[in-house]
């Protein structure tokens, strides 16, 4: 199964918030924590910090108050190697905040970002130069969940037809039940992800979002569009169906000190891989080779292993990359 073309070979942007992130440290129930340790946390810079590390240019679109959070973010997207010099300063609105409950079975997030800069971002962020000459733009469903001109944004990005692009465009679905007025986000999200050239889902969340019961084949028939529709079964495998067929690819069997983040990870490495003109099987290796890397820290950005480890894990025969797979 071939990977995607993209029309260009120019740099990727990521549009979405990034806040700053506050986690129990060491990670136990905030009703008794005692120390709280600062990070930051969003989707799509996620995903643009991931794809520096492996070796794309990539800039990060977004807005942040003009506080020390908003600082902090900037400083910490930038030493990652993503360029965010068209992230804009608001001064009237403050940076987003989320704060993690880590508890025995899962961790919960609370989210402060009503009203915050990002969410007055709008449709005129494509007019960026940097999108001008993407050769892929990056969103994902936290963005239409934020404000009205928010959901414009992507609206506009997903609405142009497919043929008429500069650019591809991905789309991972992300959804954040807490962001959406109950009942709202199940059509929204499913007509945004079946726009896209590349989609990501994970199988959960297709099933908490339009049925139960699915599994990976009813989702690709519930989003038929994209060019690669990516389904991730959390520690289990990855699909990737495209016009020729479907490729799946067991996930690496690692140490999970949190799964916050994995998602983004993954993403961003079948993307890098993707780009480098990989076949799917190995854009799929590659996203949870990244994926483990999240995995394995408390943070949403961890180390990727070297360059050789990473070809080495790349260049496994099936049987061999088995035998490092599974939970």
């Amino acid at each position: 199964m071939n990977s995607i073309r993209f029309p260009a070979d120019g740099p990727v942007v990521c549009v979405g918030e990034t806040m700053a992130a506050l986690a129990p440290d060491p990670p136990e129930s905030l009703d008794s924590a005692q120390d709280l340790r600062l990070s930051v946390a969003g989707a799509e810079s996620n995903v643009a910090m991931y794809l520096a590390d492996l070796g794309r240019s990539v800039s990060w679109l977004s807005a942040l108050g003009d506080d020390a959070f908003g600082r902090r973010v900037r400083a910490a997207v930038a030493a990652a190697g993503v360029d965010v010099t068209g992230v804009r300063t608001d001064p009237e609105r403050p940076t987003g905040l989320l704060v993690k409950d880590p508890g025995r079975d899962r961790t919960r997030v609370h989210y402060y970002r009503s009203g915050s800069a990002a969410s007055a971002l709008g449709p005129g962020v494509l007019d960026d130069a940097r999108v001008r000459s993407a050769s892929l733009v990056h969103l994902t469903g936290v963005t239409p969940a934020l404000s009205a001109s928010c959901r414009n944004l992507v609206e506009q990005a997903l609405g142009t037809p497919v043929d008429e692009r500069p650019y591809a465009i991905s789309f991972d679905v992300n959804h954040r039940p807490a962001l959406w007025p109950h009942g709202t986000a199940a059509e929204v999200l499913r007509e945004l992800a079946d726009r896209a050239d590349i989609a990501f889902v994970g199988l959960d969340e297709a099933q908490d979002l339009w049925g139960a019961d699915l599994e990976p084949a009813d989702v690709r028939r519930l989003l038929g569009r994209p060019r690669i529709l990516v389904v991730k079964d959390g520690g289990r495998a990855a699909h990737a169906f495209g016009d020729d067929g479907v490729c799946t690819v067991p996930a690496l069997r690692t140490d999970v000190v949190e799964p916050v983040g994995a998602g983004d990870a993954f993403a961003a490495g079948f993307l890098a891989g993707s780009l480098r003109g990989y076949d799917t099987l190995r854009a799929l290796r590659l996203g949870h080779i990244t994926a483990a890397s999240a995995l394995r820290v408390t943070g949403d950005h961890g180390p990727l292993p070297d360059a050789a480890t990473i070809a080495g894990l790349l260049d496994l025969t099936d049987e061999e990359w088995s035998a490092h797979a599974g939970r």
